[in-house]
């Protein structure tokens, strides 16, 4: 566990309608709103503080987080993303990876056993509302979230969907790659993790060899990339790293440290190789300074987690995308302590 965990910033972010997108420096900024991405993973963030703690505070951001993403659910079936500080959603229907991350958000909080039965019930309705979106999923990202997400579960009716997303992953994988270039896709952009993590999972519930060498393959692959140095430096935002050209150094944001970690953890329940347990760790440290810069990304004032690591320094303001990756990445690493 991380020593101490506080969670003041967590709630100084969440109102009454979910939690803030933004925050200038350490104070919660009302003018950029809401987005269902963070309240999705805000869900999962609180699932896991109530698994751990049993505390009434994480069940009530449990079905505050929750009724973000019900309200959030269109007509058909998908999801808005950005809401301002009216509460009016600024679109119809958000992004595929919105998608995404709202089913791994359900299928994780519907497969706890600390998950109290309206909170299911209300998982379920969400997710075979969502279901029939899944086949015209065409971003890759938004595959492997609702890859993760429906792995969580064991529901006849998923499978099909699993087995499909899986597949069309793994093909994606082997038109990409080739003696130097271990990818799904010609650029190394965000939530790189996700990917063979979720092809992990896959392996997890289909037990497909191919899967797993797939993902095997391809998360040896970003780690060469990755932990050059020895610790952990993802790719950096301002660039990315496109197949044949440098890769960007800077930013380097929360959100990966926290997604390579899982990955690795998902790698370790499946091998028991130590060694990626001892890789999701030196991710954990990341935000505790073993990174490019030395810096610790954990406000000892606020308890927030700063915005990533530019080329400068820190970046100082202290959103909800930070604090969320940084507490997943406690708890689940907890786990194994």
């Amino acid at each position: 566990m991380c020593q101490p965990l506080k969670d003041s910033h967590i709630f100084r972010l969440t109102d009454d309608t979910g939690m803030f997108q933004h925050a200038k420096y350490g104070v919660p900024d009302p003018t950029k709103g809401y987005t269902t991405d963070d309240n999705a993973r805000a869900l999962i963030m609180a699932v896991m503080l109530y698994e751990r703690f049993g505390q009434e505070k994480y069940l009530a951001l449990v079905y505050r987080y929750l009724s973000f993403v019900l309200n959030a659910q269109n007509r058909e079936g998908r999801f808005k993303n950005f809401m301002g500080y009216n509460r009016d959603f600024m679109e119809e229907s958000g992004s595929e990876d919105c998608f995404g991350r709202c089913l791994w958000a359900l299928g994780y909080t519907l497969a706890s056993a600390k998950t109290p039965r309206n909170v299911k019930d209300t998982c379920r309705y969400l997710l075979q509302k969502a279901l029939p979106h899944v086949a015209s999923l065409r971003w890759p990202r938004a595959k492997a979230y609702s890859l993760i997400g429906l792995t969580c579960l064991d529901m006849q009716e998923t499978e099909e969907h699993v087995r499909n997303l899986a597949e069309s992953l793994a093909k994606q994988y082997e038109e990409h790659r080739d003696d130097h270039w271990n990818w799904f896709e010609d650029g190394l952009t965000y939530s790189n993790a996700v990917l063979p993590w979720s092809l992990l999972a896959a392996y997890r519930v289909l037990g497909e060899q191919r899967l797993l060498d797939i993902a095997s393959e391809s998360l040896a692959f970003l780690e060469r990339i990755t932990f050059g140095e020895g610790y952990f430096k993802p790719v950096g935002c301002h660039g990315w790293f496109l197949k044949g050209q440098p890769r960007a150094e800077y930013d380097e944001q929360p959100l990966e440290a926290c997604e390579m970690l899982l990955a690795y953890l998902e790698a370790y329940r499946i091998t028991s190789h130590k060694r990626y347990l001892d890789r999701a760790r030196k991710c954990l440290a990341w935000y505790h300074g073993d990174n490019s810069k030395g810096l610790c990304l954990i406000d000892s004032e606020t308890d927030g987690c700063y915005d990533g690591i530019t080329e400068k320094g820190l970046n100082l303001n202290q959103g909800a995308e930070s604090i969320i990756s940084y507490f997943i990445a406690c708890l689940a690493l907890d786990v194994y302590q």
